[in-house]
């Protein structure tokens, strides 16, 4: 069984991935590499730390030689690359942290690779595997009527944030085909699920309806994407190291598109329901509209759009199911019912990640390295 250096494993996806990764392949050893960046949160793994079979590393993916030292420290024969600046937002306000981390942070771990498993041979090749995760933003954006964004759509990214995902794309397919490095690339659709850090859409949601907070909607409402509950898309990853071709490009889709204004809704109906359904619940959050009897749409602000906004984003996860037998589990309505739950059974979570106390957690816990004592 593969021994994994998993990158950004602290954040929203990777935190998730390294989760089901532990749980369903016991005898695996990970090693977490994350800078806990404003979306790195060590709590996010701290159910871990007591199992000798993890290690966690503070550190930055762009540090020269941290992670080929990592390789052969730890005899690791797997990289699964989450570590990445990803919010389109921030992008557009500051793009040079995107391009730094996103860019030259995934040459520095293909270079790493290419050094301990190819040149100094210490895990055979047919072992190796470097997994890098990226998404559907790479292909830029569809008109509604258009079909699905396939491993052949030609790039076109829209944005700051993904014209550096498609810069790394490109890295790691020439480092297969120049130096003969093992690697396969996922491109996924929209997540969401436990430990989404509440800047992004749905957790931005949940939290703002519970708080009783306006609920901004860029535009129209009516932009479109395909919704992937994350722990479907760990199960993607894992299927593809199993089963996938190296050399390989792997689209991941939850087969759920919606648009925005209708997860508003959805998501704003199930919060409504939970706390009309228990009043120690509605206690919990006096603000909420529902504590009142009130609608939480009523919360629904429309904003300016954002500069740039693709319309549309729709993903095909033929390829995947047809070589690994992947299929998502959870339906739109499922995912979104498990993670309004989530957020309501972990309010401590996620209003730490708010307010910032849970910096002072940590390093009550770990002290400044992160590291587990």
């Amino acid at each position: 069984m593969a021994d994994l250096l998993v990158t950004g494993g602290a954040g929203f996806i990777g935190a998730n991935f390294v989760h089901y990764w532990h749980a369903a392949h016991p005898s695996s050893r990970i090693v977490v590499l994350d800078a806990l960046t404003y979306a790195g949160n060590r709590a996010n793994l701290a159910a871990l730390d007591a199992d000798p079979r993890f290690t966690f590393v503070h550190g930055d993916i762009g540090t020269e030689g941290l992670a080929a030292d990592l390789l052969r420290r730890h005899a690791l024969d797997t990289v699964v690359h989450f570590a990445a600046e990803s919010h389109v937002d921030r992008s557009i306000l500051g793009p040079d942290a995107f391009l730094q981390t996103n860019i030259m942070g995934t040459h520095e771990l293909l270079k790493a690779a290419r050094q301990v498993w190819l040149e100094e041979q210490r895990v055979p090749r047919d072992r190796a595997r470097f997994h890098h995760v990226s998404t559907d933003e790479v292909y830029g954006s569809l008109s509604f009527d258009d079909p699905p964004f396939v491993e052949t759509t030609p790039y076109a990214p829209n944005s700051p944030y993904s014209a550096s995902k498609a810069a790394s794309d490109h890295l790691v397919r020439a480092y297969h085909h120049t130096y003969g490095l093992p690697v396969t690339t996922t491109n996924c659709s929209n997540n969401y699920g436990p430990w989404h850090f509440p800047e992004k859409l749905i957790p931005l949601l949940i939290v703002n309806v519970l708080l009783g907070r306006a609920i901004p909607v860029y535009g129209d409402g009516r932009n479109v994407r395909d919704w992937l509950y994350v722990e479907d898309h760990a199960r993607a990853i894992d299927a593809v190291l199993a089963r996938g071709r190296v050399g390989e490009v792997y689209n991941v889709g939850g087969r759920a598109e919606a648009a925005n204004i209708d997860i508003v809704r959805t998501v704003c109906a199930l919060v409504d329901d939970r706390l009309r359904a228990d009043a120690a619940l509605a206690g919990r959050f006096p603000a909420s509209p529902a504590s009142a009897g009130a609608a939480s749409t009523t919360l629904i602000t429309y904003v300016a759009d954002r500069p740039g906004h693709d319309r549309r984003y729709a993903i095909a996860p033929d390829k995947l199911t047809a070589e690994t037998g992947w299929t998502p589990r959870e339906t739109l309505s499922t995912g979104l019912a498990r993670t309004v739950d989530w957020f309501l059974a972990n309010e401590p979570w996620w209003r730490g990640v708010m307010d910032g106390s849970y910096r002072a957690w940590i390093d009550a816990q770990y002290g400044a390295t992160g590291a587990a004592r």
